[in-house]
């Protein structure tokens, strides 16, 4: 009699956590996790720069984050969150004087206690170059590095860097 019990309470629980089948791929993997690369939904355009050689200028880089998403800002909230940072080496006769990050947004989002530094949409940074009085004319392509972490409105991702040419030309 016990085990007729166990047995009936087993299948009783087997079925009531069963899914119904669905028709619906949409509905059917609507709560299952979302596979987000933080790379995936940020998009960076550098603008070409011309600087004259033995003068600064800057390189604005644009920033296109996916809607529905955002990247934390630099500095983040708090500091165990990935910061969205542009990594720029130096050429050949230019140096990278200073990055400029825009001034955030301020968020309230249900997954953190309080609000948060972020960035959404369209977004603006700005490389102050410096280029050497013997900096050789013409085009030359730095290499840069964004680290950005995405999040949506529930949660975070595994943070992503995205390799960037960052177009300058000296006359």
């Amino acid at each position: 009699m016990k085990t007729f019990l166990w047995l009936l309470v087993f299948c009783c629980l087997g079925a009531a956590c069963a899914k119904a089948p669905t028709n619906n791929p949409t509905a059917a993997n609507a709560n299952e996790p979302k596979h987000i690369n933080s790379v995936d939904v940020v998009k960076a355009t550098p603008s070409e720069t011309t600087i004259a050689a033995g003068e600064s200028g800057e390189v604005p880089v644009t920033l296109q984050i996916t809607n529905g998403y955002h990247v934390n800002a630099n500095p983040p909230t708090f500091p165990y969150l990935k910061a969205t940072q542009l990594e720029l080496q130096p050429a050949e006769g230019i140096s990278v004087e200073f990055i400029k990050y825009p001034d955030p947004l301020v968020k309230q989002f249900p997954f953190a206690e309080k609000p948060l530094a972020v960035y959404e949409g369209q977004t603006l940074l700005k490389a102050r170059l410096k280029a050497d009085k013997t900096a050789k004319p013409g085009k030359h392509n730095l290499s840069a590095k964004l680290s950005v972490q995405a999040c949506d409105d529930q949660v975070c991702y595994a943070p992503g860097t995205l390799d960037v040419l960052v177009p300058v030309n000296i006359k």
